[in-house]
C-alpha cells in the first residue's frame, strides 16, 4: 500500500469515528436521563475529528489541539471550511467544559442543540470535500 493509500485510509477512520460521535451526541442530546453536556462533548469531538479527517487526507500535520479554529487556520483554501468558514468557537469550549467542573455554567438542551448543528455543519463540509476528491468514507 502507497503512502497516500495510507493516509487516505486513516483520513476515513477519522471522518468514521466522527460520524459515530456525531451519532452518539444525538443519541445523549435526546435522552432527558443524562446532562446535556456529554451531547455537547461528543458533538465538539466529531468536528474535531472531522477537521482532522480533512487534515489528513492532506497529508497536513496537525497537533493534538481541541481549538477547532485553529485547524481551520490550517486548512487549505481549496476546503469550504475556509471559505465559508463557520464560526466554531463555542464548540471548542466544550472540550474542556463539558468534561471537566469549573466556574462555568452547566450546559443547557439549547447548547446541545447548537453544537449538534455546529457539528453536523463542519462534518458535512469536510464530508463534501471528502467528495469532491473521490474518497468515500
Amino acid at each position: 500500500m502507497s503512502e497516500t493509500d495510507v493516509g487516505r485510509v486513516e483520513a476515513v477512520r477519522w471522518l468514521q469515528y466522527a460520524a459515530e460521535d456525531i451519532e452518539l451526541g444525538e443519541r445523549l442530546a435526546v435522552d432527558g436521563t443524562v446532562s446535556p453536556r456529554y451531547a455537547c462533548g461528543y458533538f465538539q469531538q466529531a468536528a474535531e475529528k472531522a477537521l482532522k479527517a480533512a487534515l489528513a487526507l492532506e497529508g497536513i500535520g496537525f497537533s493534538y489541539t481541541h481549538d477547532l479554529d485553529a485547524l481551520c487556520d490550517i486548512m487549505p483554501d481549496s476546503w469550504f471550511l475556509r471559505e465559508g468558514r463557520p464560526d466554531l468557537s463555542e464548540l471548542t469550549e466544550w472540550a474542556v467544559e463539558s468534561r471537566w467542573p469549573g466556574e462555568w455554567a452547566e450546559q443547557t438542551a439549547e447548547d446541545a442543540r447548537r453544537a449538534g448543528a455546529d457539528a453536523r455543519l463542519a462534518f458535512s463540509l469536510v464530508d463534501a470535500g471528502f467528495r469532491r476528491r473521490g474518497v468515500v468514507a
